[in-house]
């Protein structure tokens, strides 16, 4: 199966390409590699959930939201690839989740990002991976995901 006819399974539906809340932009091709710039839990220009972990967010909600963020990660991928047939692979990525001092479940939380990579992607979707607690991220997101994706030659 292609990423499009593992996303159509999935029953996903990529969103238009997400625009930069600040002075930066979705990505930067150079080389075979694609960078994406942090991913928060956006539809339709809203945070999903907001808070930190730990406190007003549930670990699944958490992990939902991450799941989002690659939503989103793969739509401005599709943009800067030319279609999602054209990646040899994922990378790494960096995952920061908003959390409680206490909180120690962020590789959970990041599991929701890289679960859906690596269904959509297949092996290629296997990557490298930080996953981060951090105080705080912008507009009170619970997690904020970047990419590093390779492009075939």
């Amino acid at each position: 199966m292609t990423p499009e006819e593992r996303l159509k399974s999935l029953g996903i539906e990529l969103p238009g390409l997400p625009k930069p809340l600040g002075s930066y932009v979705p990505f930067v091709h150079t080389g075979n590699l694609v960078f994406l710039s942090g991913m928060l839990p956006l539809k339709e220009g809203k945070l999903i959930t907001a808070g930190r972990v730990g406190e007003s967010v549930t670990l699944e909600e958490a992990t939902s939201c991450a799941r989002a963020a690659a939503i989103n990660a793969l739509a401005v991928l599709k943009v800067a690839a030319g279609g999602l047939d054209k990646v040899a692979r994922c990378v790494m990525i960096n995952g920061f989740v908003a959390s409680t001092d206490d909180f120690i479940d962020q590789p959970k939380v990041i599991n929701g990002a890289s679960d859906l990579i690596f269904q959509v992607l297949g092996d290629q979707g296997l990557h490298a991976r930080t996953a981060v607690g951090v105080n705080v991220l912008p507009l009170n997101s619970p997690v904020e995901i970047a990419f590093i994706f390779e492009l075939k030659a």
